[in-house]
């Protein structure tokens, strides 16, 4: 068999070892196996890239695999589980980074790449080229401002200012016609300004999305990473390249289809910003002079130890106070007094889709107490007691009854038809999306102030 053949046979098998990857991480019972299978597949395309006689020099390979994995690995030890949103928006900006790299060098080096010489390169390769140098810069300095969001380093507030819409839709209509121009004047000048203006428009695209948008931002990121790969892939000739970005970029773009559903808004919607407003901008219903009732760790372990049937719901809150274990510990206990407890997952809860389930499954949470939104609504009606941990714009009743409100229209979990609703949170303050939530002052519902870990744990004590 010739080398070219084994070369394709390779990475049809790395691709098949991928789509299975895709295919455990859909649940959290096959996620182990998906992982392992995308390590396989991964393993075998770096393996047989390696081995292509095209690779002439091993050294620069070797130092960029040493840093990068370094890097990587050193990351991946010191990060914490709160983290993982803004980590995913980093890599991502890495996979754009990378495909601007590689264009770039394609262009000022198209010998290297069998794609012509300079002045006379493909047409083919210079639309390849264009578009992933493009997608790729987008995604870079779009990525940059959805890390700098997660982590606190801007405001997760839309920002947003006159004639944002038609710039962006001028950027967007002048980087078509840069990709024609270069395509036909193979110029320079069409390439480095195409670059600047993507970056550019990636900026501009994300920086009016609310902090509440933001796990439709990463998966829609994700989407964006794999068009970038595959258009490079079509550049550098690389068919597992093309197939990896083809997978990235459909599962990326089917997950945000389905965040959107989550959150009843449109890819569009989304996209042009605004939700996420701040509280002056997205205020609640009219609560009256209705007050909050507030109650101890001692008086919410009494009413749980006296329930039949416990729902958690947890939120971006657990994750900041890591609040899982003493969760685990929690439910654990309360299964012991013969109580029937259960998780409900919201598809938006926390900043990055499934961040919930991953917090979860790190504190051995069993799989099948955990549910998601479709699956446990219906349970709430008939649970005594609901324990809302550091969640609240994915509770807010506002989001059905309330036609004014930002969020209406959003699925919620119906924790308000609980006989019981115990609210875990520091304080008054309205959630992501600044909206105020009714529930607080609702007659069912009880307020536990205070850090989430730290109240949990003295529930344990007191059960």
């Amino acid at each position: 068999m010739h080398a070219e053949s084994l070369t394709m046979l390779a990475y049809i098998i790395a691709g098949v070892c991928f789509i299975m990857a895709l295919k455990g991480l859909s649940s959290p019972e096959s996620s182990r196996q998906g992982n392992i299978f995308g390590i396989v597949g991964m393993t075998i395309a770096i393996l047989t890239t390696l081995a292509s006689p095209m690779v002439v020099n091993y050294l620069w390979i070797v130092i960029g695999i040493a840093i990068g994995g370094g890097i990587g690995a050193f990351i991946a030890k010191k990060i914490q589980m709160t983290a993982l949103p803004q980590l995913v928006a980093a890599f991502h900006s890495l996979v754009g980074l990378a495909a601007v790299c590689v264009a770039t060098a394609a262009y000022l080096a198209p010998e290297s790449y069998g794609i012509g010489v300079s002045g006379h390169i493909h047409t083919g390769s210079l639309v390849e080229m264009s578009l992933g140098l493009a997608v790729g810069a987008i995604t870079f300095s779009g990525s940059i401002i959805a890390f700098g969001k997660l982590q606190g380093l801007i405001s997760g507030k839309p920002v947003t200012f006159p004639m944002q819409h038609m710039l962006n839709l001028a950027l967007g209509i002048t980087l078509v016609l840069l990709i024609v121009v270069f395509a036909v004047s193979e110029s320079s000048a069409a390439f480095f300004l195409l670059m600047a203006l993507a970056f550019a428009l990636g900026f501009l695209l994300i920086i009016p999305i609310g902090g509440a948008d933001m796990p439709v931002v990463i998966s829609m990121l994700n989407s964006y990473s794999g068009w970038a790969a595959c258009g490079i892939g079509f550049t550098l000739a690389n068919s597992l390249l093309i197939i990896t970005g083809a997978l990235v970029g459909a599962s990326g773009a089917i997950l945000s289809y389905i965040m959107c559903k989550g959150m009843n808004r449109s890819f569009f919607n989304v996209i042009l910003g605004g939700f996420g407003a701040d509280a002056a901008a997205a205020s609640g219903p009219d609560i009256g002079d209705k007050t909050v009732k507030s109650g101890s760790a001692d008086d919410a372990a009494f009413i749980m130890k006296n329930a039949s049937k416990v729902i958690i719901v947890p939120g971006y809150g657990m994750a900041v106070a890591q609040a899982q274990h003493a969760l685990r510990e929690m439910a654990d206990t309360l299964k012991k007094e013969g109580v029937d407890v259960s998780y409900a997952i919201h598809p938006v809860a926390g900043r990055m889709p499934g961040h919930m389930n991953v917090l979860l499954a790190e504190a051995n949470v069993p799989y099948d107490e955990v549910f998601e939104l479709e699956e446990i609504n219906h349970e709430f009606s008939t649970a005594d007691v609901v324990y809302v941990i550091g969640a609240n714009d994915v509770t807010n009743p506002s989001a059905k009854n309330d036609p004014s409100s930002p969020i209406y229209g959003m699925p919620i979990l119906e924790v308000d038809r609980a006989k019981t609703v115990l609210f875990v949170k520091r304080s008054m303050a309205s959630g992501y999306a600044g909206v105020e939530n009714p529930l607080f002052y609702a007659d069912n519902t009880m307020m536990l102030f205070g850090d989430a870990k730290k109240m949990t744990e003295q529930i344990v004590q007191a059960l």
